[in-house]
Protein backbone atom coordinates (compact mmCIF):
# COMPACT_ATOMS: atom_id res chain seq x y z
CA UNK A 1 0.00 0.00 0.00
CA UNK A 2 2.86 2.35 0.74
CA UNK A 3 3.95 2.16 -2.90
CA UNK A 4 0.53 3.40 -4.06
CA UNK A 5 1.28 6.80 -2.57
CA UNK A 6 3.63 7.38 -5.47
CA UNK A 7 0.93 6.71 -8.08
CA UNK A 8 -0.33 10.02 -9.42
CA UNK A 9 -3.98 10.42 -10.48
CA UNK A 10 -2.95 11.21 -14.06
CA UNK A 11 -1.14 7.87 -14.24
CA UNK A 12 -4.29 6.07 -13.17
CA UNK A 13 -6.25 7.98 -15.81
CA UNK A 14 -3.72 7.03 -18.47
CA UNK A 15 -3.72 3.36 -17.45
CA UNK A 16 -7.52 3.11 -17.51
CA UNK A 17 -7.73 4.74 -20.93
CA UNK A 18 -4.93 2.58 -22.31
CA UNK A 19 -6.63 -0.64 -21.18
CA UNK A 20 -9.98 0.44 -22.65
CA UNK A 21 -8.51 1.28 -26.05
CA UNK A 22 -6.30 -1.82 -26.18
CA UNK A 23 -9.19 -4.13 -25.34
CA UNK A 24 -11.49 -2.54 -27.92
CA UNK A 25 -8.71 -2.56 -30.53
CA UNK A 26 -7.84 -6.22 -29.96
CA UNK A 27 -11.51 -7.25 -30.15
CA UNK A 28 -12.02 -5.36 -33.42
CA UNK A 29 -8.79 -6.64 -35.01
CA UNK A 30 -8.49 -10.19 -33.72
CA UNK A 31 -12.11 -11.20 -33.23
CA UNK A 32 -13.96 -9.26 -35.93
CA UNK A 33 -10.95 -8.74 -38.27
CA UNK A 34 -12.02 -5.12 -38.73
CA UNK A 35 -9.02 -3.19 -40.06
CA UNK A 36 -8.64 0.36 -41.31
CA UNK A 37 -6.75 0.63 -44.59
CA UNK A 38 -4.64 3.66 -43.71
CA UNK A 39 -3.64 2.09 -40.40
CA UNK A 40 -2.65 -1.23 -41.99
CA UNK A 41 -0.75 0.61 -44.72
CA UNK A 42 1.39 2.40 -42.14
CA UNK A 43 2.10 -0.88 -40.35
CA UNK A 44 3.20 -2.39 -43.65
CA UNK A 45 5.48 0.60 -44.25
CA UNK A 46 7.18 -0.05 -40.91
CA UNK A 47 7.39 -3.75 -41.79
CA UNK A 48 9.07 -2.88 -45.09
CA UNK A 49 11.63 -0.69 -43.36
CA UNK A 50 12.74 -3.70 -41.30
CA UNK A 51 11.95 -6.92 -43.17
CA UNK A 52 11.72 -6.24 -46.91
CA UNK A 53 14.25 -7.47 -49.44
CA UNK A 54 15.81 -4.02 -49.34
CA UNK A 55 15.24 -2.71 -45.79
CA UNK A 56 15.77 1.01 -45.41
CA UNK A 57 14.02 3.77 -43.51
CA UNK A 58 12.71 5.42 -46.68
CA UNK A 59 10.37 2.43 -47.01
CA UNK A 60 7.90 4.38 -44.87
CA UNK A 61 7.31 6.56 -47.92
CA UNK A 62 6.65 10.26 -48.40
CA UNK A 63 2.95 10.36 -49.22
CA UNK A 64 1.65 9.99 -45.70
CA UNK A 65 3.14 11.52 -42.60
CA UNK A 66 5.95 9.47 -41.02
CA UNK A 67 5.41 9.67 -37.27
CA UNK A 68 3.00 6.76 -36.89
CA UNK A 69 5.18 4.36 -38.89
CA UNK A 70 8.30 5.46 -37.02
CA UNK A 71 6.63 4.85 -33.66
CA UNK A 72 5.48 1.43 -34.83
CA UNK A 73 8.99 0.28 -35.80
CA UNK A 74 9.89 -1.21 -32.37
CA UNK A 75 6.58 -3.09 -32.29
CA UNK A 76 6.86 -4.34 -35.85
CA UNK A 77 10.38 -5.57 -35.02
CA UNK A 78 8.65 -8.23 -32.89
CA UNK A 79 6.43 -9.45 -35.73
CA UNK A 80 8.57 -12.51 -36.60
CA UNK A 81 7.56 -13.85 -33.18
CA UNK A 82 4.11 -12.21 -33.00
CA UNK A 83 2.81 -12.20 -36.62
CA UNK A 84 -0.51 -10.56 -35.67
CA UNK A 85 1.38 -7.32 -35.06
CA UNK A 86 1.43 -6.89 -38.84
CA UNK A 87 -1.17 -9.37 -40.14
CA UNK A 88 -3.96 -7.75 -38.13
CA UNK A 89 -2.29 -4.40 -37.59
CA UNK A 90 -1.88 -4.83 -33.82
CA UNK A 91 1.25 -2.64 -33.92
CA UNK A 92 -1.04 0.18 -35.02
CA UNK A 93 -3.60 -0.65 -32.35
CA UNK A 94 -0.95 -0.41 -29.62
CA UNK A 95 0.36 2.84 -31.08
CA UNK A 96 -3.05 4.53 -31.26
CA UNK A 97 -4.11 3.26 -27.83
CA UNK A 98 -0.98 4.68 -26.21
CA UNK A 99 -1.39 8.06 -27.90
CA UNK A 100 -5.12 8.42 -27.30
CA UNK A 101 -4.66 7.48 -23.65
CA UNK A 102 -2.05 10.26 -23.51
CA UNK A 103 -4.64 12.64 -24.99
CA UNK A 104 -7.02 11.72 -22.16
CA UNK A 105 -4.19 12.43 -19.70
CA UNK A 106 -3.72 15.87 -21.28
CA UNK A 107 -7.40 16.71 -20.79
CA UNK A 108 -6.94 15.74 -17.13
CA UNK A 109 -3.82 17.93 -17.02
CA UNK A 110 -5.61 20.94 -18.51
CA UNK A 111 -8.20 20.65 -15.74
CA UNK A 112 -5.42 20.26 -13.16
CA UNK A 113 -3.60 23.36 -14.37
CA UNK A 114 -6.80 25.38 -14.28
CA UNK A 115 -7.71 24.33 -10.75
CA UNK A 116 -10.99 22.85 -11.95
CA UNK A 117 -13.12 21.27 -9.19
CA UNK A 118 -12.25 17.61 -8.91
CA UNK A 119 -15.78 16.41 -9.66
CA UNK A 120 -15.77 18.27 -12.97
CA UNK A 121 -12.21 17.19 -13.77
CA UNK A 122 -13.21 13.53 -13.37
CA UNK A 123 -16.51 13.94 -15.23
CA UNK A 124 -15.15 15.77 -18.28
CA UNK A 125 -12.14 13.47 -18.56
CA UNK A 126 -14.40 10.41 -18.34
CA UNK A 127 -16.77 11.78 -20.99
CA UNK A 128 -13.83 12.45 -23.30
CA UNK A 129 -12.37 8.99 -22.61
CA UNK A 130 -15.56 7.13 -23.57
CA UNK A 131 -16.60 9.33 -26.49
CA UNK A 132 -17.27 6.73 -29.22
CA UNK A 133 -15.13 8.51 -31.81
CA UNK A 134 -12.26 8.80 -29.35
CA UNK A 135 -12.60 5.12 -28.45
CA UNK A 136 -12.75 4.07 -32.09
CA UNK A 137 -9.69 6.04 -33.17
CA UNK A 138 -7.85 5.10 -30.03
CA UNK A 139 -8.35 1.46 -30.98
CA UNK A 140 -7.80 1.23 -34.74
CA UNK A 141 -4.23 2.36 -35.40
CA UNK A 142 -5.08 5.55 -37.28
CA UNK A 143 -3.09 8.79 -37.14
CA UNK A 144 -6.00 10.59 -35.46
CA UNK A 145 -4.83 9.30 -32.07
CA UNK A 146 -1.33 10.84 -32.08
CA UNK A 147 -2.70 13.98 -33.73
CA UNK A 148 -5.35 14.48 -31.04
CA UNK A 149 -2.73 13.91 -28.35
CA UNK A 150 -0.26 16.37 -29.86
CA UNK A 151 -2.95 19.02 -30.32
CA UNK A 152 -4.10 18.54 -26.71
CA UNK A 153 -0.49 18.75 -25.51
CA UNK A 154 0.12 21.94 -27.51
CA UNK A 155 -3.13 23.43 -26.21
CA UNK A 156 -2.25 22.63 -22.61
CA UNK A 157 1.23 24.12 -22.81
CA UNK A 158 0.06 27.26 -24.60
CA UNK A 159 -2.68 27.76 -22.00
CA UNK A 160 -0.01 27.45 -19.32
CA UNK A 161 2.14 30.03 -21.11
CA UNK A 162 -0.64 32.63 -20.90
CA UNK A 163 -0.07 32.59 -17.13
CA UNK A 164 3.59 31.64 -16.75
CA UNK A 165 5.26 33.34 -19.74
CA UNK A 166 7.68 30.44 -19.34
CA UNK A 167 9.84 29.74 -22.38
CA UNK A 168 9.64 26.02 -21.56
CA UNK A 169 5.89 26.11 -22.20
CA UNK A 170 6.50 27.83 -25.53
CA UNK A 171 9.13 25.28 -26.50
CA UNK A 172 6.80 22.40 -25.62
CA UNK A 173 4.03 24.01 -27.65
CA UNK A 174 6.33 24.29 -30.66
CA UNK A 175 7.59 20.72 -30.32
CA UNK A 176 4.05 19.36 -30.03
CA UNK A 177 2.92 21.24 -33.14
CA UNK A 178 6.05 20.26 -35.05
CA UNK A 179 5.43 16.61 -34.29
CA UNK A 180 1.79 17.26 -35.17
CA UNK A 181 2.87 18.20 -38.70
CA UNK A 182 4.67 14.85 -38.96
CA UNK A 183 1.38 13.22 -37.99
CA UNK A 184 -1.09 15.18 -40.11
CA UNK A 185 -0.25 18.00 -42.48
CA UNK A 186 -3.11 20.22 -41.31
CA UNK A 187 -1.07 20.96 -38.17
CA UNK A 188 0.61 23.63 -40.31
CA UNK A 189 -2.40 25.94 -39.84
CA UNK A 190 -2.29 25.39 -36.06
CA UNK A 191 1.41 26.35 -36.08
CA UNK A 192 0.56 29.59 -37.86
CA UNK A 193 -2.35 30.33 -35.50
CA UNK A 194 -0.19 29.70 -32.42
CA UNK A 195 2.59 31.95 -33.74
CA UNK A 196 0.22 34.85 -34.40
CA UNK A 197 -1.39 34.44 -30.97
CA UNK A 198 1.94 34.38 -29.16
CA UNK A 199 3.27 37.37 -31.09
CA UNK A 200 0.17 39.47 -30.38
CA UNK A 201 0.05 38.57 -26.68
CA UNK A 202 3.75 39.23 -26.15
CA UNK A 203 3.55 42.56 -28.00
CA UNK A 204 0.60 43.69 -25.90
CA UNK A 205 2.25 42.57 -22.67
CA UNK A 206 5.52 44.28 -23.48
CA UNK A 207 3.74 47.51 -24.40
CA UNK A 208 1.54 47.39 -21.30
CA UNK A 209 4.48 46.63 -19.00
CA UNK A 210 6.47 49.64 -20.17
CA UNK A 211 4.58 52.08 -22.40
CA UNK A 212 7.67 54.29 -22.66
CA UNK A 213 9.87 51.50 -24.03
CA UNK A 214 11.17 51.68 -27.56
CA UNK A 215 8.61 50.21 -29.95
CA UNK A 216 11.23 47.99 -31.53
CA UNK A 217 11.78 46.22 -28.21
CA UNK A 218 8.22 44.94 -28.03
CA UNK A 219 8.40 43.89 -31.65
CA UNK A 220 11.58 41.94 -31.08
CA UNK A 221 10.10 40.23 -28.03
CA UNK A 222 6.99 39.28 -29.99
CA UNK A 223 9.04 38.01 -32.92
CA UNK A 224 11.33 35.96 -30.69
CA UNK A 225 8.44 34.25 -28.92
CA UNK A 226 6.74 33.53 -32.24
CA UNK A 227 9.95 32.04 -33.62
CA UNK A 228 10.22 29.72 -30.61
CA UNK A 229 6.77 28.34 -31.45
CA UNK A 230 7.33 28.14 -35.20
CA UNK A 231 10.90 26.78 -35.24
CA UNK A 232 10.15 23.08 -34.51
CA UNK A 233 7.37 23.05 -37.09
CA UNK A 234 9.54 24.81 -39.66
CA UNK A 235 12.26 22.26 -39.01
CA UNK A 236 9.79 19.39 -39.43
CA UNK A 237 8.46 20.82 -42.70
CA UNK A 238 11.89 21.51 -44.17
CA UNK A 239 13.55 18.23 -43.13
CA UNK A 240 10.63 16.15 -44.37
CA UNK A 241 10.46 18.08 -47.66
CA UNK A 242 14.20 18.01 -48.31
CA UNK A 243 14.44 14.31 -47.49
CA UNK A 244 11.57 13.65 -49.88
CA UNK A 245 13.30 15.68 -52.60
CA UNK A 246 16.61 13.88 -52.14
CA UNK A 247 15.02 10.44 -52.36
CA UNK A 248 12.09 10.96 -54.72
CA UNK A 249 12.86 14.18 -56.58
CA UNK A 250 9.72 15.81 -55.18
CA UNK A 251 9.65 18.29 -52.33
CA UNK A 252 6.04 17.57 -51.43
CA UNK A 253 5.28 14.08 -52.67
CA UNK A 254 2.00 14.10 -50.78
CA UNK A 255 0.75 16.66 -53.31
CA UNK A 256 2.93 16.10 -56.39
CA UNK A 257 3.19 12.32 -56.58
CA UNK A 258 0.97 10.06 -58.66
CA UNK A 259 0.19 8.34 -55.36
CA UNK A 260 -0.66 11.63 -53.61
CA UNK A 261 -3.94 12.80 -52.16
CA UNK A 262 -5.10 14.73 -55.24
CA UNK A 263 -4.52 11.67 -57.42
CA UNK A 264 -6.29 9.39 -54.95
CA UNK A 265 -9.24 11.76 -54.98
CA UNK A 266 -9.31 11.89 -58.79
CA UNK A 267 -9.00 8.11 -59.12
CA UNK A 268 -11.83 7.66 -56.63
CA UNK A 269 -14.18 9.62 -58.84
CA UNK A 270 -13.39 13.14 -57.70
CA UNK A 271 -14.85 15.03 -54.74
CA UNK A 272 -18.27 13.80 -53.69
CA UNK A 273 -19.44 17.39 -53.41
CA UNK A 274 -18.23 20.94 -53.12
CA UNK A 275 -19.60 24.37 -52.29
CA UNK A 276 -22.74 24.57 -50.17
CA UNK A 277 -23.43 20.80 -50.01
CA UNK A 278 -19.90 20.23 -48.76
CA UNK A 279 -20.31 23.06 -46.25
CA UNK A 280 -23.47 21.35 -45.04
CA UNK A 281 -21.60 18.08 -44.53
CA UNK A 282 -18.86 19.85 -42.59
CA UNK A 283 -21.39 21.63 -40.38
CA UNK A 284 -23.26 18.37 -39.76
CA UNK A 285 -19.99 16.62 -38.87
CA UNK A 286 -19.14 19.29 -36.32
CA UNK A 287 -22.62 19.13 -34.82
CA UNK A 288 -22.69 15.36 -34.39
CA UNK A 289 -19.17 15.23 -32.93
CA UNK A 290 -19.72 18.21 -30.65
CA UNK A 291 -23.48 18.80 -30.36
CA UNK A 292 -22.89 21.12 -27.41
CA UNK A 293 -20.95 23.64 -29.50
CA UNK A 294 -23.91 25.93 -30.35
CA UNK A 295 -24.83 26.09 -26.65
CA UNK A 296 -21.41 26.35 -25.05
CA UNK A 297 -19.62 28.69 -27.46
CA UNK A 298 -21.78 31.79 -26.80
CA UNK A 299 -21.78 31.09 -23.07
CA UNK A 300 -18.02 30.57 -22.82
CA UNK A 301 -17.44 33.69 -24.94
CA UNK A 302 -19.49 35.79 -22.53
CA UNK A 303 -17.76 34.29 -19.49
CA UNK A 304 -14.31 34.80 -21.02
CA UNK A 305 -15.12 38.42 -21.77
CA UNK A 306 -16.31 39.10 -18.24
CA UNK A 307 -13.35 37.35 -16.69
CA UNK A 308 -10.82 38.70 -19.20
CA UNK A 309 -9.87 35.05 -19.56
CA UNK A 310 -7.37 34.76 -22.40
CA UNK A 311 -7.03 31.00 -21.84
CA UNK A 312 -10.28 30.43 -23.74
CA UNK A 313 -8.68 31.84 -26.89
CA UNK A 314 -6.06 29.07 -27.02
CA UNK A 315 -8.28 26.03 -27.78
CA UNK A 316 -10.39 28.21 -30.05
CA UNK A 317 -7.38 29.06 -32.19
CA UNK A 318 -5.56 25.73 -32.18
CA UNK A 319 -8.46 23.31 -32.59
CA UNK A 320 -10.55 25.86 -34.46
CA UNK A 321 -7.87 26.48 -37.09
CA UNK A 322 -7.64 22.76 -37.85
CA UNK A 323 -11.43 22.44 -38.12
CA UNK A 324 -11.62 25.53 -40.34
CA UNK A 325 -8.90 24.13 -42.58
CA UNK A 326 -10.67 20.79 -42.92
CA UNK A 327 -13.93 22.55 -43.74
CA UNK A 328 -12.21 24.73 -46.35
CA UNK A 329 -10.46 21.70 -47.86
CA UNK A 330 -13.70 19.80 -48.30
CA UNK A 331 -15.68 22.78 -49.53
CA UNK A 332 -13.04 23.42 -52.20
CA UNK A 333 -13.09 19.76 -53.23
CA UNK A 334 -9.57 18.69 -52.26
CA UNK A 335 -10.35 16.11 -49.59
CA UNK A 336 -12.78 13.35 -48.65
CA UNK A 337 -16.07 13.40 -46.66
CA UNK A 338 -14.64 11.62 -43.63
CA UNK A 339 -16.10 12.28 -40.21
CA UNK A 340 -12.71 11.68 -38.60
CA UNK A 341 -11.30 14.83 -40.19
CA UNK A 342 -13.38 16.84 -37.69
CA UNK A 343 -12.35 14.89 -34.61
CA UNK A 344 -10.67 17.95 -33.06
CA UNK A 345 -14.15 19.24 -32.24
CA UNK A 346 -14.25 16.68 -29.41
CA UNK A 347 -11.24 17.92 -27.38
CA UNK A 348 -12.28 21.49 -28.20
CA UNK A 349 -15.66 21.10 -26.53
CA UNK A 350 -14.12 19.20 -23.61
CA UNK A 351 -11.70 22.05 -22.90
CA UNK A 352 -14.54 24.57 -23.19
CA UNK A 353 -16.51 22.63 -20.58
CA UNK A 354 -13.55 22.78 -18.19
CA UNK A 355 -13.21 26.52 -18.77
CA UNK A 356 -16.71 27.16 -17.47
CA UNK A 357 -15.05 26.96 -14.07
CA UNK A 358 -12.79 29.98 -13.48
CA UNK A 359 -9.04 29.50 -13.31
CA UNK A 360 -7.88 29.00 -9.74
CA UNK A 361 -4.46 28.96 -8.15
CA UNK A 362 -1.09 29.40 -9.76
CA UNK A 363 0.49 27.23 -12.43
CA UNK A 364 3.79 25.76 -11.33
CA UNK A 365 6.53 26.86 -13.67
CA UNK A 366 10.22 26.02 -14.09
CA UNK A 367 11.13 29.59 -14.97
CA UNK A 368 8.40 32.24 -14.98
CA UNK A 369 8.94 34.89 -17.64
CA UNK A 370 9.05 38.64 -17.40
CA UNK A 371 5.36 38.92 -18.26
CA UNK A 372 4.02 36.33 -15.84
CA UNK A 373 0.29 36.96 -15.38
CA UNK A 374 -1.20 35.87 -12.05
CA UNK A 375 -4.76 34.61 -12.24
CA UNK A 376 -7.65 36.49 -10.73
CA UNK A 377 -8.59 34.22 -7.83
CA UNK A 378 -11.65 36.30 -6.91
CA UNK A 379 -13.80 35.21 -9.84
CA UNK A 380 -17.07 33.53 -8.72
CA UNK A 381 -17.09 29.79 -9.31
CA UNK A 382 -20.58 29.63 -10.90
CA UNK A 383 -21.04 25.94 -10.05
CA UNK A 384 -24.41 25.81 -11.81
CA UNK A 385 -22.82 26.86 -15.12
CA UNK A 386 -20.09 24.24 -14.71
CA UNK A 387 -22.67 21.54 -13.93
CA UNK A 388 -24.80 22.49 -16.94
CA UNK A 389 -21.77 22.51 -19.27
CA UNK A 390 -20.66 19.09 -18.04
CA UNK A 391 -24.16 17.60 -18.31
CA UNK A 392 -24.59 18.97 -21.83
CA UNK A 393 -21.21 17.51 -22.77
CA UNK A 394 -22.18 14.07 -21.45
CA UNK A 395 -25.61 14.24 -23.11
CA UNK A 396 -23.87 14.67 -26.47
CA UNK A 397 -22.42 11.15 -26.43
CA UNK A 398 -25.55 9.34 -27.70
CA UNK A 399 -25.77 11.74 -30.65
CA UNK A 400 -22.20 10.99 -31.67
CA UNK A 401 -22.79 7.26 -31.22
CA UNK A 402 -25.88 7.28 -33.45
CA UNK A 403 -24.14 9.44 -36.07
CA UNK A 404 -21.31 6.92 -36.35
CA UNK A 405 -23.88 4.42 -37.63
CA UNK A 406 -25.09 6.75 -40.38
CA UNK A 407 -23.66 5.73 -43.73
CA UNK A 408 -23.97 9.25 -45.16
CA UNK A 409 -22.06 10.96 -42.36
CA UNK A 410 -19.76 8.16 -41.27
CA UNK A 411 -18.70 6.12 -44.28
CA UNK A 412 -15.70 4.65 -42.46
CA UNK A 413 -17.45 3.59 -39.25
CA UNK A 414 -21.08 2.78 -40.06
CA UNK A 415 -20.30 -0.84 -40.93
CA UNK A 416 -19.54 -1.50 -37.26
CA UNK A 417 -23.27 -1.80 -36.69
CA UNK A 418 -23.40 -5.19 -38.37
CA UNK A 419 -20.94 -6.56 -35.80
CA UNK A 420 -23.25 -5.74 -32.92
CA UNK A 421 -26.62 -6.54 -34.45
CA UNK A 422 -27.31 -2.92 -35.43
CA UNK A 423 -26.84 -3.41 -39.15
CA UNK A 424 -29.09 -1.88 -41.79
CA UNK A 425 -32.42 -3.67 -42.20
CA UNK A 426 -31.92 -3.75 -45.96
CA UNK A 427 -30.16 -7.04 -46.89
CA UNK A 428 -28.23 -5.26 -49.65
CA UNK A 429 -26.90 -2.71 -47.21
CA UNK A 430 -26.10 -5.45 -44.71
CA UNK A 431 -24.03 -7.17 -47.38
CA UNK A 432 -22.16 -3.92 -48.02
CA UNK A 433 -21.47 -3.52 -44.32
CA UNK A 434 -20.19 -7.08 -44.07
CA UNK A 435 -17.94 -6.47 -47.07
CA UNK A 436 -16.47 -3.41 -45.34
CA UNK A 437 -15.71 -5.45 -42.24
CA UNK A 438 -14.10 -8.15 -44.41
CA UNK A 439 -12.16 -5.66 -46.50
CA UNK A 440 -8.76 -7.39 -46.31
CA UNK A 441 -9.86 -11.01 -45.92
CA UNK A 442 -9.01 -11.82 -49.55
CA UNK A 443 -5.58 -10.24 -49.24
CA UNK A 444 -4.85 -12.40 -46.19
CA UNK A 445 -5.84 -15.47 -48.18
CA UNK A 446 -3.48 -14.50 -50.99
CA UNK A 447 -0.65 -14.00 -48.49
CA UNK A 448 -1.30 -17.44 -46.98
CA UNK A 449 -1.35 -19.03 -50.43
CA UNK A 450 1.97 -17.44 -51.41
CA UNK A 451 3.56 -18.33 -48.07
CA UNK A 452 2.57 -21.95 -48.59
CA UNK A 453 4.48 -21.96 -51.91
CA UNK A 454 7.75 -21.25 -50.05
CA UNK A 455 8.99 -18.93 -52.79
CA UNK A 456 12.50 -17.49 -52.78
CA UNK A 457 13.17 -13.80 -52.20
CA UNK A 458 12.00 -11.45 -54.94
CA UNK A 459 9.62 -13.93 -56.57
CA UNK A 460 6.38 -11.89 -56.56
CA UNK A 461 6.20 -8.44 -58.14
CA UNK A 462 3.35 -6.03 -57.41
CA UNK A 463 2.53 -2.47 -56.47
CA UNK A 464 1.40 -1.70 -52.92
CA UNK A 465 -1.45 0.63 -53.94
CA UNK A 466 -3.70 -2.24 -52.89
CA UNK A 467 -1.05 -4.86 -52.23
CA UNK A 468 0.11 -3.49 -48.88
CA UNK A 469 -2.42 -5.72 -47.11
CA UNK A 470 -0.92 -8.81 -48.76
CA UNK A 471 2.60 -7.91 -47.66
CA UNK A 472 1.45 -7.07 -44.13
CA UNK A 473 -0.28 -10.45 -43.79
CA UNK A 474 2.63 -12.46 -45.16
CA UNK A 475 5.14 -14.31 -43.00
CA UNK A 476 7.72 -13.84 -45.76
CA UNK A 477 7.76 -10.19 -46.88
CA UNK A 478 11.08 -10.76 -48.65
CA UNK A 479 9.30 -12.72 -51.39
CA UNK A 480 7.80 -9.48 -52.75
CA UNK A 481 9.27 -6.90 -55.11
CA UNK A 482 7.53 -3.58 -54.40
CA UNK A 483 8.01 0.05 -55.52
CA UNK A 484 10.07 1.02 -52.48
CA UNK A 485 12.76 -1.51 -53.46
CA UNK A 486 15.71 0.09 -55.22
CA UNK A 487 15.62 -2.49 -58.04
CA UNK A 488 11.85 -2.30 -58.57
CA UNK A 489 12.02 -0.45 -61.90
CA UNK A 490 14.59 -2.80 -63.39
CA UNK A 491 12.64 -5.82 -62.12
CA UNK A 492 9.45 -4.36 -63.59
CA UNK A 493 11.12 -3.89 -66.98
CA UNK A 494 12.68 -7.37 -67.00
CA UNK A 495 10.83 -9.61 -64.53
CA UNK A 496 12.30 -12.93 -65.64
CA UNK A 497 15.82 -11.54 -65.69
CA UNK A 498 15.46 -10.52 -62.05
CA UNK A 499 14.11 -13.84 -60.84
CA UNK A 500 10.48 -12.73 -60.63
CA UNK A 501 8.20 -15.76 -60.96
CA UNK A 502 4.77 -14.15 -60.48
CA UNK A 503 3.16 -10.76 -61.00
CA UNK A 504 0.04 -9.75 -59.09
CA UNK A 505 -2.19 -7.49 -61.18
CA UNK A 506 -5.38 -5.51 -60.58
CA UNK A 507 -7.79 -3.76 -62.99
CA UNK A 508 -6.75 -0.36 -64.32
CA UNK A 509 -9.95 1.29 -63.12
CA UNK A 510 -10.06 3.64 -60.14
CA UNK A 511 -6.89 3.69 -58.10
CA UNK A 512 -5.63 0.83 -60.23
CA UNK A 513 -4.71 3.49 -62.80
CA UNK A 514 -1.81 4.54 -60.55
CA UNK A 515 -0.57 0.98 -60.08
CA UNK A 516 3.02 0.82 -61.40
CA UNK A 517 2.44 -2.61 -62.96
CA UNK A 518 -0.53 -1.28 -64.92
CA UNK A 519 1.38 1.80 -66.02
CA UNK A 520 4.20 -0.35 -67.38
CA UNK A 521 1.95 -3.06 -68.85
CA UNK A 522 -1.47 -1.45 -69.52
CA UNK A 523 -3.10 -4.72 -70.64
CA UNK A 524 -1.56 -7.04 -68.06
CA UNK A 525 -4.77 -7.59 -66.14
CA UNK A 526 -6.67 -8.50 -69.32
CA UNK A 527 -4.16 -10.64 -71.15
CA UNK A 528 -0.84 -10.74 -69.31
CA UNK A 529 0.63 -7.74 -71.13
CA UNK A 530 3.03 -9.98 -73.01
CA UNK A 531 5.03 -10.83 -69.89
CA UNK A 532 3.08 -13.64 -68.29
CA UNK A 533 0.32 -16.24 -68.49
CA UNK A 534 -2.68 -16.34 -66.18
CA UNK A 535 -1.96 -18.59 -63.22
CA UNK A 536 -4.79 -17.73 -60.82
CA UNK A 537 -7.72 -15.31 -60.48
CA UNK A 538 -8.90 -14.32 -57.02
CA UNK A 539 -12.28 -12.53 -56.77
CA UNK A 540 -12.35 -10.11 -53.87
CA UNK A 541 -14.94 -10.23 -51.11
CA UNK A 542 -13.90 -6.90 -49.59
CA UNK A 543 -15.55 -3.54 -50.11
CA UNK A 544 -13.96 -1.42 -52.85
CA UNK A 545 -11.16 -3.95 -53.23
CA UNK A 546 -10.04 -5.20 -56.65
CA UNK A 547 -10.12 -8.65 -58.17
CA UNK A 548 -6.59 -10.03 -58.24
CA UNK A 549 -4.95 -11.93 -61.07
CA UNK A 550 -1.72 -13.80 -60.61
CA UNK A 551 0.45 -14.21 -63.71
CA UNK A 552 3.38 -16.58 -64.11
CA UNK A 553 6.21 -14.72 -65.79
CA UNK A 554 7.27 -15.96 -69.24
CA UNK A 555 10.76 -17.41 -69.18
CA UNK A 556 10.56 -18.28 -65.49
CA UNK A 557 12.10 -21.62 -64.69
CA UNK A 558 11.13 -21.62 -61.01
CA UNK A 559 9.16 -24.45 -59.52
CA UNK A 560 5.39 -24.55 -59.50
Amino acid sequence: MRGLRWVRPVQVVYAIALVVYLVVGCVLALHFHFLMGDALSRVQSAQGALFSRDPHLAEIGFIFTPLTSLVELPLVALSPWIPDLTRYGLAGVIMSAAFMAAAVAQIWGIADDRGTPRWQQIAVTAVFLVNPMIVFYGATGMSEAPFVFLMCWATRRLIRWTSTDDVHDLISTGVALGLGYLTRYDAAVAIAAAAVFVAVVTRLRATHADPTAVRGHSRRSALLDAVIVVAPGALAVSVWAVTSWLLTGQLFAQFQSGYGNSQILAQSGGPSSAGLPALGFSAASLLVLAPALPLLVPAIAVLAGRRRDIEVVVPTLLFGSVLAFQTYSYVTGVTFPFLRFYICAIPLIAVYALQFSPARGGVRSRRPGAYVSPRDTHQPRLPVAAVVATVVLAASLPITFVAMGNRHLSVQQYALGVLFGRGDSDPVEQAKQRAIVDTFATERQIADYLDAMHLPDGSVLMDTVYGFAIVAASNNPKQFVVPSDKDFVSALNNPAGHGVQFILAIPTEGRGASDAVNRRYPTIFDNGGGVGSLYLEIPNTGADQPTWRMYRVFGDTGSQ
